[in-house]
């Protein structure tokens, strides 16, 4: 590990203060980036005993460097990650800023802990002051409470809609409470949406009463885990995970499998991402297992292009024969507010998830079960509802799929990663049939997607087909449309308008760290 606070110079300075007789000491940690591999390192302090806050400043002084700051006690707990967008932070008994945790203040050996996000010039200095106060200066936060799950907001299996990628006041670069986040995600039609805030919880104080503002719709809580190298869902998570993965006794394997202690889905986010400082680790570089990857976000935002290639990594998981599941997530950080070209609001993209119930635990079981469609727009895209149907035999089942909404677009089926036939959706509700047979070995897998200007809008899971044992092998008569049956159900429907067309291009992102 690198040598902890570089060059930082610790000079502490009593001052008596207030009228009230309350006293502060202020220590100046000022200093810079250490040489070395590690993209971390720690700056210790001491805190006496009647300590009752903590302020933070900082401060990095070259716009060609970005550093990231955080807060760790001397239990080991994390008690806050302003990143660098969060220049003053306060950690109270009672109350903090946010992205930060109250709690006790114990005496001994606290630590700042700064990430290299960006050293593009030496020396990396920066500006660090830590006041330590023994009266606080904030109110109590009494709206803060524990988090506990709420009972079931519904009660029957459906099709649930929902966005796994929102971000809160909570992460350092977002800007949108609770309140507003169900207030839009509602008014899109949503079921659910997943706070996937940056390292840490502190949503969870606040989403309790938010539950309740809002009783028909779901708040799934977790973290978006965001480190230099790759950022990912943990879908459920309720406790902070160390995101220092180069360091010594650390590493991403330990950190999944902390994240699955939990009952958490791990699914990476935005995987091909790749744009540099503008969006600093957004692409996925980590070396993991893929037996350790639940699920792949093949639709971020409104970013098409990256979506294409995410989907191409997704089928690469899967040819591993891994049931990697796919989702979607707006990446939203302003609560819908920020509708402007390259930026996406809640619920575009939308995952529809086939759940029991509209619960927690229910979202979670459906996830593990792999049966998702992702709408890459938004709520109101196609819907494709996949399914095995009984065939010749249980070898020889009937792929089955009814699209609606989608007239005038066309749909294709993927079988192990390559592409089928198009075929014109021409009703509405379209549907495609195909004889498919179980391999000799190993699994196959299909999906089915809608098509718009030639790229995918809605995209489902997989079906796995596995060849029953000691069944012997026989042929599937060839058809002459490509292996795909469509057809059309006695019923009618309107016929659908015609979507417009897909925003195509790539924009700089805000940094999200």
């Amino acid at each position: 590990m690198k040598a902890t606070f570089a060059s930082a110079v610790a000079v502490a300075l009593l001052a008596s203060a207030s009228s009230a007789g309350a006293v502060e000491t202020v220590i100046d940690l000022s200093g810079q980036v250490p040489d070395g591999p590690e993209r971390h390192f720690s700056v210790p302090f001491d805190v006496p005993e009647g300590t009752k806050e903590i302020a933070v400043h900082q401060l990095t002084l070259s716009d060609k460097n970005i550093l990231d700051f955080g807060i760790m006690d001397p239990n080991g707990v994390w008690r806050g990650w302003g990143g660098s967008r969060i220049q003053d932070a306060v950690v109270g008994e009672q109350a903090a800023t946010r992205s930060h945790v109250p709690g006790p203040i114990a005496a001994g050996k606290w630590e700042i802990v700064v990430g290299e996000a960006a050293v593009n010039e030496t020396p990396a200095l920066f500006t660090l002051e830590v006041t330590l106060r023994d009266t606080p200066t904030l109110p109590p936060q009494t709206d803060r409470k524990p988090y506990v799950p709420t009972a079931p907001l519904e009660v029957g299996e459906r099709w649930y809609a929902g966005d796994f990628h929102v971000h809160s006041i909570e992460s350092n670069d977002a800007k949108p409470p609770l309140d507003q986040i169900a207030t839009y995600a509602e008014s899109r039609g949503l079921d659910f949406v997943h706070i996937s805030d940056h390292n840490i919880h502190t949503a969870l104080d606040y989403m309790t009463d938010a539950q309740k503002a809002h009783p028909k719709l779901l708040f799934v809580p977790g973290a978006e885990y965001t480190t230099y190298w790759g950022h990912a869902s943990a879908v459920g998570a309720t406790q902070w995970v160390d995101d220092r993965t180069e360091l010594p006794g650390h590493s991403i394997e330990q950190a999944v499998a902390a994240y699955h202690a939990q009952g958490a889905f791990f699914s990476l986010n935005h995987p091909a991402l790749a744009l540099g400082d503008a969006c600093i680790g957004c692409a996925w570089e980590h070396e993991l297992p893929v037996d350790q990857v639940d699920g792949i976000e093949i639709g971020t935002g409104k970013f098409g292009i990256i979506n294409t290639d995410a989907i191409k990594l997704w089928d690469e998981y899967c040819d591993t024969g891994r049931h990697v599941v796919p989702l979607g997530g707006s990446d939203d950080h302003s609560g819908g507010a920020d509708v402007s070209t390259f930026k996406a609001p809640i619920g575009s993209p939308t995952t529809m998830v086939w759940a029991k119930e509209l619960s927690v635990a229910g979202i979670l079981e459906a996830l593990k079960n792999g049966r998702t469609v992702v709408k890459l727009k938004g709520p109101d895209d196609p819907m494709i509802e996949l399914e095995t149907l009984s065939g010749s035999d249980e070898n020889h089942p009937l792929l089955h799929a009814t699209i609606t909404g989608g007239a005038g677009l066309v749909a294709r089926v993927v079988k192990n990663g390559e592409y089928e036939p198009e075929v014109d959706i021409d009703a509405d509700p379209f549907v495609i049939e195909e004889q498919i047979a179980a391999p000799d070995s190993g699994e196959d897998r299909y999906r089915v997607e809608v098509l718009e200007a030639g790229r995918p809008l809605t995209v489902t899971s997989h079906v796995w087909i596995e060849r029953t044992p000691q069944t012997p092998v026989t042929p599937v008569e060839e058809t002459d449309d490509g292996g795909c049956g469509c057809s059309v159900p006695s019923r009618s429907g309107d016929t659908a308008a015609l979507l417009a067309s897909a925003l195509l291009g790539l924009a700089l992102l805000g940094r999200r760290r």
